[in-house]
């Protein structure tokens, strides 16, 4: 099985016309995922990779009964864009668009909220599912495989190098979820370790965290009811006291957010807590063995 995205999943791509559009739509045509249309305002009737494109959601909706949405609209137009979609019968909805207002993180996080939503970002590489043979995001298809593990990361570049090490430890994945490297996410470890939990087929989680925020802190808290296995990752390690880092959510207050605080709240769950990434697919294979 698989988390929040199935190979059941209709999913459309507003900004398909535009480069990262037209390109990450080949990509996930590629790798399987069912893409039934595009959304590109005055671009309607035109096709990408074969696939239609319509003026608006609305229309694409209509027309493919698609129940999710992949954004790859520039960042000032992604708060109308992600509400097109929700107001429209979207509801599995991915925005890849970084450096969207943290205003306009809140209101879509929040209405996402109202109207029973899940959104994955902003500022996500996406969502991959490789048993289902789908995916709605950025990442290489070619680093994944099926498998019993589910993974749920802040970073995108380390979560390709995580996953990608895991395959070649013949581990593979249910589905990876990339929360996104905002303050302002729609999912957090918490709701995602809740899905694993469910899930049949998962029967080992991989947390790939970072400094700042205090969202692997929240998540520990509900790691010893989950009854599966978690091995954690944290970047940042080598971080200068101080400095501020790439993702905007990596920010440090008042004694939560270190690398130091997170790992001991995540040792204390129960959570195995690996120093280097290379370290996780050994701790992995010795939990599932």
């Amino acid at each position: 099985m698989a988390i929040l995205l199935t190979s059941q999943s209709r999913v459309i791509v507003q900004g398909m016309t535009g480069n990262q559009g037209r390109f990450h739509t080949g990509q996930m045509v590629a790798y399987g995922t069912q893409v039934v249309g595009g959304v590109s305002p005055g671009k309607g009737g035109q096709t990408v990779d074969g696939v239609p494109v319509f003026d608006t959601v609305r229309e694409a909706v209509a027309s493919t009964q698609a129940d999710a949405s992949i954004v790859f609209v520039p960042a000032p137009f992604a708060k109308d864009a992600a509400f097109e979609a929700m107001e429209n019968g979207i509801r599995l909805l991915v925005m890849i668009p970084e450096h969207i207002p943290v205003q306009d993180a809140i209101a879509i996080v929040t209405r996402a909220r109202d109207l029973g939503v899940v959104v994955i970002g902003p500022n996500t590489f996406g969502i991959i599912s490789p048993g289902q043979h789908t995916k709605m995001g950025i990442m290489p298809n070619h680093i994944y495989k099926p498998g019993p593990v589910g993974v749920v990361a802040r970073s995108g570049t380390l979560s390709y190098e995580i996953a990608f090490s895991l395959t070649n430890a013949g581990l593979g994945q249910t589905t990876v979820v990339g929360m996104g490297g905002d303050p302002v996410v729609g999912q957090t470890f918490m709701s995602v370790l809740e899905e694993f939990k469910t899930d049949p087929d998962t029967h080992a989680i991989v947390m790939v965290g970072e400094i700042g925020g205090s969202a692997e802190e929240e998540a520990a808290e509900h790691i010893k009811a989950l009854g599966k296995p978690v091995v954690a990752y944290l970047a940042g390690r080598a971080a200068p006291p101080g400095k501020r880092m790439g993702h905007a959510g990596a920010i440090i207050e008042r004694g939560r957010g270190t690398l130091e605080s997170k790992e001991k709240a995540l040792i204390a769950a129960g959570a195995q807590v690996v120093t280097m990434p290379w370290q996780v697919a050994e701790a992995v294979s010795k939990v599932l063995h």
